[in-house]
């Protein structure tokens, strides 16, 4: 039976009452800030400009400054930083002149999971919604756990939460190898692919390693859970010396995924469990991708002895999470709606998922893409890749690369993008500047019942709500905070 304890002894940090987020408008460093707010720390932390992240840590109580200066980081007893903040910046600066500690961020989640049932979901793509349906399904088994989430939990309408119960539910960041401080009691790994690979040096066997070396900083008691599906993660599986626990669609998997069916948003499958009977289940997300993330959540319900009614409850209630193909809306067009979704993959293999899953619900539908890269180094490493995954759209529409502080890499760049899609000959797509009005340009190319998708990591997840307050497409329906259409 599952017990909803009492919480944990907090982190006992002991000479540290105000801390100091640099950069704390970033989706890996509110979660943090917001939870140490409740836990009742003094907060403060800066940022280059104000957003409704900046505004909503304010209003809990947290000091916030625009920009960064040295003076914002004298009181503090320690500073928070990302790893895209360098020693230049004057606050760090100053911390380090005055011997005031300078930790990652992932150094600070891993003292909040310290003393509590740590819970950590690493891999390259899947970590965040695999995540969220692990704290909603535990949400729903009444556990009332804490999470801490790399995009925005739409039921809980944050990214972060304090709950009561021992469990503390966070993702794994690989990007910068900071996954190495967290010691979880469970560890997932969805699956091992090559992105940031500048953090391990270009070498893909020291990035396979480092997912072993993260595995074994489980104790010898905890539990790995791990995709079978994945090569990468199967190839290593061998080296992994704690107790497992796989998933996939195969045969050889411990907990498995058979009679899966899409119908639209919502995806139904069965799932077998080693002396467990067979349970039928269905998440309202699309796509292969997420019944892996499922089952990933259904293993960890499952050892940690959430009923099945509550993992059955847990994922169809799912309300999803922001920018992971979240439906906008609909936009008037001649005829008809065109669906609008917005996702935050920008990787060839997201990519790729995504538009299996557009195939997969809605297979009359064509799909018109506008696409945004991030980063020219990822554009260089992955080029030939995102030209195969992103010719398979109907109509393409590409935006100039986002730079994420980068400077430019010849042949790096969406006009080259465009130039090597062209010549494969299946699609003519269109260059978009940067500071184009979007609307315009996309209007005429829609037709009623296609599929808009604005699709990346950098500003175009202001697209789609632009897009839907455009004068040019008055009328456009709005869908809920749960992505059902009104």
């Amino acid at each position: 039976m599952v017990e909803n304890r009492k919480a944990m002894p907090q982190p006992e940090m002991r000479r540290i009452r105000r801390i100091h987020f640099v950069g704390i408008g970033g989706v890996g460093m509110c979660g943090i800030a917001e939870v140490l707010l409740n836990l009742g720390y003094q907060v403060s932390g800066s940022d280059l400009k104000a957003s409704p992240v900046t505004e909503r840590l304010e209003s809990f109580g947290a000091q916030i400054f625009i920009g960064h200066r040295a003076e914002n980081a004298a009181n503090a007893d320690v500073l928070v930083v990302s790893s895209a903040v360098n020693t230049s910046n004057p606050e760090v600066a100053t911390a380090l002149e005055r011997r005031i500690p300078v930790v990652p961020r992932a150094e600070m989640l891993a003292e909040l999971m310290r003393y509590r049932h740590g819970i950590a979901v690493a891999g390259t793509h899947g970590k965040t919604t695999t995540t969220s349906l692990i704290a909603s399904v535990f949400a729903a088994g009444g556990l009332d756990p804490t999470f801490v989430i790399g995009g925005r939990l739409n039921a809980a309408g944050t990214n972060a939460q304090l709950g009561t119960s021992r469990y503390l539910i966070a993702e794994a960041d690989e990007s910068d190898a900071s996954f190495l401080h967290l010691q979880p009691l469970v560890a997932v790994v969805t699956n091992i692919d090559a992105d940031h690979m500048a953090t391990y040096d270009g070498d893909f066997n020291k990035l396979k390693k480092t997912f072993v070396e993260f595995l074994h900083n489980l104790p010898f008691y905890g539990l790995a859970v791990v995709c079978l599906d994945d090569p990468v993660v199967r190839e290593i599986l061998p080296l992994v010396k704690r107790p497992t626990v796989t998933y996939g669609f195969g045969e050889d998997a411990d907990v498995r995924a058979i009679n899966v069916r899409q119908q639209g948003m919502q995806t139904y499958f069965t799932v077998l469990r080693p002396d467990r009977e067979p349970l039928d289940v269905s998440v309202n997300m699309p796509g292969n991708h997420n019944v892996l993330n499922a089952l990933a959540t259904i293993c960890i319900a499952t050892d940690e002895g959430v009923s099945d009614e509550a993992i059955v409850q847990g994922l169809s209630g799912f309300q999803g999470v922001g920018r992971r193909f979240q439906v906008y809306g609909e936009l008037p067009v001649d005829g008809g709606n065109v669906m609008l979704v917005d996702d935050y993959g920008h990787h060839p293999t997201e990519v790729a998922a995504v538009i299996k899953a557009v195939r997969g619900g809605w297979p009359e539908r064509r799909l018109v893409m506008v696409y945004q890269p991030h980063r020219y180094s990822r554009t260089r490493d992955l080029y030939d890749d995102f030209v195969q995954v992103l010719a398979d759209a109907n109509v393409l529409l590409l935006m100039e690369v986002y730079p994420a502080g980068e400077e430019p890499i010849p042949g790096a760049d969406s006009r080259q993008l465009c130039h090597s899609i062209r010549q494969r000959g299946q699609l003519d797509p269109i260059y978009i500047d940067r500071g184009v009005d979007l609307a315009p340009l996309v209007k005429p190319l829609l037709r009623a019942g296609d599929i808009l998708l604005c699709q990346g990591a950098g500003d175009i997840g202001g697209l789609a709500p632009k897009l839907l307050n455009s004068p040019l497409f008055a009328g456009a329906i709005v869908a809920s905070s749960e992505g059902k259409l009104k």
